[in-house]
């Protein structure tokens, strides 16, 4: 079986006791671990024996084996597709298979017994026979009103109804063409055919939004969510509808690509493109790539939505005659709906404007005017600005101090609301000093701009707006963000100031101007995927404007910025993400970059750089020949862009190979290399691997 046993940690991968009973596959056990109790699952053997359960005769003569406590009996196992997407997991991220599989699964299920649980399940089998009773759910209803589908929608729909295949489909739609619409329908087909639908999207909060569709549309279906932002007994109890068959379609982030589903029949992963999809602590997996290697598995259609897709969909859907691999099939909606038109965009070039004016305003005077227009034509408009706080650093006049993080090789950020310097990558924070800690010096300035000074600054240059912010800030209290969202549906807010969080999925009726202040800094990124994430933020960012069709004509996308000519730029005035793919992929094929390559990171923690580096380069030459002989090249061991994070220094070495399967068969047996050189590191505090990492 399989417990939670870190891969560094130097325990096998799976674990053998003795039971008194066979067990299943799947089933779940509580088990001695050293002096702990552990929550355990049966796992399958590592080769096909023939047979389906453990027996203990299978056990070597001269091992000493432990019992198993109890089993969890009251739960159904765990499905064999759901081992089988673990195991893969496990194997292409380089992880152990029990650290990940009892990573997803909900911790408050760690600590219940099998009677506490056979209590839980009691309850919970008696609240669904009541709501059936009471005909909340299964009991046959009017179905919410649907509209009619676009002619792009219809074209979509009947693709997908006429091959029923387990494909993977790209669906490519501009921002506010439907893509949701078509998402309801394809579940609405997978429900009446009695099976299960998984959705993912991106962020915590699109989630209620998106749910509140969906059981509008379904209301005599159970619809469940999962993701972390849910009470642990609540996550618990979705969690077993799920697995228990009784929720008929769940909702939900990253983890929920992990829900246990007796009768999947759909999955749907809503602006795949984004970068939430991709874990980032522990097993560093990529939700999106499992939820196409799970349709694989259990032969189950993949639906992938985005206005901007990813390189990687974008090429795997072109033709190979197009110079794609062709693996999945593409679907377009080119078309608003109601047939609305495009936000145009307008590109102020700052440079151009005087000094005194910068210093005067964040804004330049025509997108000033532009903002006052709006709100004396009773328009709402967002200002966005990707960067919290009111001000990135403070700064000494006198001496030039400026608010280090003292953990970090960053600012710490200033918030003007309850004077505060916050660090954002370690959470140190303490108040502002009244004078410099150098010299003494009583004016210490704000240099920089985040969301909170720019919602002060145009509340100043906007008098009489009503002028609102939405950041992780200003949503950090329960049930603020949609206080707050509330508000702007509501007509209550003329301008909108906010961060990527307001960028995607919200449907802002009102708004017709959007403005993007600052954006220049990803587009001289060492990191080669930055263009892609600030072209598909733009593009995001430009969509929540005109999406109704009446104010369309008129909607706008105003951008600051310091470089108008860039290509960038040029291809979001045309609103052409084709033509911006297709460049992007050309440059990646030249530099031999994903997806034309294969990438993985080995990222080293330690109390100084040249301990992290120096076991880098250790591990390194330790696997030196093997890379050679299966043609994967090492790069050197660097700092990361932010080396140290709360007094821990980082560095990181990036491993290419053109072959995936090459670059896999090395990353399995450098592991060893890597678990053993790390005795001989004294100083080393922990090492992971990143396979298919998106930020270098």
């Amino acid at each position: 079986m399989v417990v939670d046993a870190p891969q560094h940690s130097g325990l096998e991968s799976t674990l053998d006791y003795l039971s008194e009973r066979s067990l299943a596959p799947g089933s779940l056990v509580r088990v001695p671990l050293g002096r702990r109790e552990l929550l355990g699952i049966v796992w399958d053997r590592a080769e096909p024996s023939g047979r389906d359960l453990w027996r203990v005769r299978d056990a070597p003569a001269t091992m000493t084996l432990r019992a198993v406590i109890e089993v969890l009996d009251a739960l159904p196992v765990l499905p064999t597709a759901w081992r089988e997407l673990v195991s893969f997991a496990a194997t292409y991220y380089q992880r152990s298979p029990g650290e990940l599989a009892l990573a997803v699964l909900p911790p408050e299920l760690r600590k219940l017994s099998a009677a506490t649980l056979t209590r839980r399940l009691v309850r919970l089998r008696t609240r669904l026979a009541q709501s059936a009773a009471a005909g909340a759910v299964h009991e046959p209803a009017a179905r919410a009103a649907r509209p009619e589908p676009s002619a792009e929608q219809a074209l979509a729909l009947a693709a997908l109804a006429a091959d029923t295949s387990a494909a993977v489909t790209l669906l490519h739609g501009s921002t506010g063409s439907g893509m949701t619409e078509v998402f309801l329908r394809e579940a609405e087909r997978a429900l009446d055919a009695g099976r299960q639908a998984l959705v993912l999207v991106p962020e915590i909060n699109l989630t209620p939004q998106l749910e509140a569709r969906f059981i509008e549309r379904f209301p005599a279906r159970r619809v469940v969510s999962l993701h972390s932002g849910l009470a642990p007994a609540q996550r618990l109890n979705h969690w077993l509808l799920a697995l228990l068959g009784e929720a008929d379609l769940v909702l939900g982030t990253r983890l929920a690509v992990f829900a246990p589903l007796p009768r999947l029949g759909l999955i749907v992963v809503d602006e795949e493109h984004d970068p939430s999809y991709k874990q980032q602590e522990g097993a560093r997996y990529s939700a999106r790539d499992l939820a196409v290697v799970r349709g694989r598995i259990e032969q189950v259609p993949v639906l992938l939505g985005s206005a901007t897709p990813s390189l990687e969909s974008w090429h795997n859907a072109l033709p190979a005659a197009a110079g794609g691999a062709g693996r999945y099939r593409r679907l377009s909606l080119a078309s608003r709906i109601g047939g609305g038109a495009l936000p145009t965009l307008k590109v102020v070039d700052m440079s151009r404007l005087p000094r005194e004016q910068l210093r005067a305003s964040p804004l330049a005077p025509p997108l000033l005017a532009a903002l006052g227009q709006r709100i004396a034509r009773g328009e709402q408009s967002l200002v966005f600005l990707n960067r919290r706080g009111y001000a990135p650093v403070l700064q000494c006049t006198e001496c030039g101090w400026q608010s280090g993080c003292p953990h970090c090789s960053a600012w710490r950020v200033f918030h003007k609301l309850d004077r505060s310097l916050r660090c954002h990558h370690c959470g140190f924070a303490e108040r502002v000093p009244r004078a410099c800690p150098d010299c003494g010096n009583a004016d210490i300035q704000p240099v920089g701009r985040g969301t909170e000074r720019l919602e002060e600054q145009l509340a100043e240059l906007l008098p009489g707006a009503r002028v609102a912010r939405i950041d992780a800030d200003t949503a950090r209290r329960s049930g603020a963000l949609e206080l707050a969202l509330q508000r702007v549906h509501a007509g209550e807010v003329d301008v909108l100031v906010g961060t990527q969080m307001i960028a995607k999925g919200h449907d802002f009726r009102r708004i017709t101007l959007v403005a993007a202040v600052n954006p220049d800094a990803a587009l001289f990124s060492s990191d080669f995927r930055a263009p892609e994430r600030q072209f598909a933020l733009l593009l995001q960012v430009a969509g929540r404007a005109g999406r109704d069709a009446e104010h369309a004509a008129g909607a706008e996308m105003w951008v600051q910025t310091w470089h108008p000519q860039h290509p960038l730029y040029a291809a979001l005035r045309r609103h052409d993400y084709a033509a911006f793919a297709s460049s992007q992929l050309d440059e990646r094929r030249a530099a031999g970059l994903p997806p034309y390559a294969h990438l993985a990171l080995l990222r080293a923690d330690a109390r100084t750089q040249a301990v992290a580096q120096g076991w880098l380069q250790a591990v390194s030459e330790a696997g030196a020949e093997l890379a050679q002989r299966l043609q994967v090249t090492l790069y050197s061991p660097v700092p990361l862009s932010v080396q140290r994070v709360a007094d821990v220094e980082r560095a990181q070495m990036l491993v290419e190979c053109v072959s995936r399967p090459a670059l896999q068969r090395f990353l399995s047996a450098w592991r060893e290399v890597l678990q053993g050189k790390r005795p001989e590191q004294k100083g080393l505090l922990r090492w992971a691997v990143d396979v298919d990492p998106l930020a270098i």
